[in-house]
């Protein structure tokens, strides 16, 4: 990944840490964040099915691909909120997860 999303999310650490602290329940609050995104996502993915039968289709793929990616950036900054690094942290779980595929 691009130098700019490790930035951009320390960056955002310290804009949390500034305007609401970082005790254990403000860390909290952003690990919680993850999962707030991850409902959005799968509610664009109910919307792309048309799943509601009394709203249809409400959203599209690339409603669910933005979700997806706003997932993603959300954890990478509650990981710095830990106090770790995210390029490190997503490096060992890309690694451990390669480990797993077939002929690895």
């Amino acid at each position: 990944m691009d130098d700019v999303i490790w930035d951009a999310a320390r960056r955002w650490r310290g804009f949390l840490d500034e305007q609401n602290g970082s005790d254990p329940l403000e860390i909290a609050c952003r690990i919680m964040k993850v999962t707030e995104e991850a409902g959005e996502a799968t509610q664009a993915w109910i919307g792309v099915l048309g799943q509601n039968p009394r709203k249809g289709v409400t959203h599209t793929t690339d409603d669910v691909v933005n979700e997806l990616a706003d997932v993603v950036f959300t954890a990478l900054v509650a990981i710095a909120s830990l106090g770790a690094d995210p390029r490190q942290a997503i490096h060992d779980v890309v690694s451990k997860a390669d480990g797993y595929l077939p002929g690895r």
